[in-house]
């Protein structure tokens, strides 16, 4: 199959990373290990061939037309166990683990499902690194800290189970056809798992309303007498906003609370 032929279909979310330079990079700062790879979204395989040069590659591919594509571009390295191809919706196959060794997720992710992907990946336990690409707006979301306009909940998810950090950005340009958005490769180095729904729904109710006081939103949901108690011993002001709190704050607030 042409590769010229494949045309980008908006219903998957497709923006084919062209830029040598950007593929370069996001294999350059994957981590120095053995695990094996996911890719979520080849795509065309412009990234998949820089990373069968590296590891055994897992690869997940929702249109059937590129997984035609990549089984005929791939063939030797599908034959010699470097590639194998998943051909349906990675979403509907990912149980608790999506494979049953340590792996990494790399990967250019498709724009509309790709906070969804990163959480499954954070909670799991197989996953041990993400490096991915995403919209720049949602990159910042997982990277930011407190105080930040961007920390929220996906944040505080994030540093509780490890560390990340935006590795590069990326202008429209990269991509063919071109998205309407900047977007960024970031890395998570996980060191714990996350297994709490529990402490996600506070974090939840803590974020729902961004720009009132975190007492104010947390008070819909948790009895006030609770709350001024854990408050006052955390030595938390009242009037702190949800974005200045800390992710060790939330996990002894939570704690108090149970």
């Amino acid at each position: 199959m042409n590769t010229k032929a494949i045309v980008a279909k908006k219903r998957y979310g497709q923006n084919f990373l062209k830029d040598q330079s950007v593929l370069r990079k996001i294999v350059e700062a994957m981590p120095k290990n053995d695990h094996k790879i996911v890719e979520i979204g080849p795509g065309l395989g412009d990234l998949t061939k820089y990373l069968v040069d590296v590891k055994s590659v897992e690869a997940f591919e929702v249109d059937t037309d590129l997984c035609k594509l990549l089984q005929s571009k791939f063939k030797e390295e599908i034959v010699t166990k470097r590639l194998h191809i998943n051909c349906g919706d990675v979403l509907k196959a990912w149980k608790s683990e999506l494979i049953d060794k340590p792996y990494d997720l790399v990967a250019n992710l498709p724009y509309y499902i790709a906070t969804n992907i990163i959480l499954k990946a954070l909670a799991d336990p197989m996953c041990k690194n993400i490096l991915v690409m995403v919209q720049l707006e949602v990159a910042e979301k997982f990277c930011a800290n407190e105080g930040e306009k961007a920390f929220g909940s996906l944040s505080v998810i994030t540093q509780s189970v490890g560390d990340a950090r935006i590795v590069v950005q990326v202008p429209p340009t990269a991509f063919e056809p071109p998205p309407k958005i900047d977007s960024a490769v970031f890395l998570i180095k996980k060191n714990r798992d996350r297994d709490d729904e529990d402490f996600e729904g506070l974090l939840r109710v803590a974020f729902k309303q961004p720009r009132k006081t975190l007492m104010k939103n947390l008070s819909q949901t948790y009895k006030k007498d609770a709350l001024l108690e854990a408050f006052l011993e955390l030595s938390l002001s009242q009037t702190v906003r949800p974005h200045q709190v800390s992710t060790d704050y939330y996990h002894q607030l939570y704690k108090k609370l149970i």
